[in-house]
């Protein structure tokens, strides 16, 4: 095999690695259908509202408690990532609240 080869079959391993490792993570902007916005990096959060706050950080899931003057401020928003391009979120612990879908904001919006 030629270097040259071998050197773009490298790039091309490196480059779909990359990727796969940034969707398996929950970091990043998200959109809901309800036209909220939220931006996740590590622990660091910024709200809907604006907030920056520093949350529970997981992979794949993250939480914190929702400031004043945010709805449903005190309580706890739990988000867990479904696939590369999903998460779901719900106010609180109990599995009878209603979830929030979000999707993974378009870079032009």
């Amino acid at each position: 095999m030629s270097s040259l080869r071998r050197l773009a079959l490298a790039a091309l391993a490196l480059t779909l690695g990359a990727g796969a490792a940034h969707a398996d993570r929950i970091d990043g902007d998200w959109c809901s259908l309800e036209g909220g916005h939220l931006a996740i990096d590590g622990p660091n959060v910024v709200t809907p509202g604006g907030a920056k706050l520093i949350g529970d950080y997981g992979r794949h899931s993250f939480s914190y408690i929702i400031p004043e003057p945010e709805k449903s401020a005190g309580a706890t928003l739990h988000m867990i990532l479904l696939n590369e391009t999903a998460m779901r979120s719900r106010v609180g612990a109990s599995l009878e609240t209603p979830t929030l879908l979000w999707r993974r904001c378009d870079a032009t919006s």
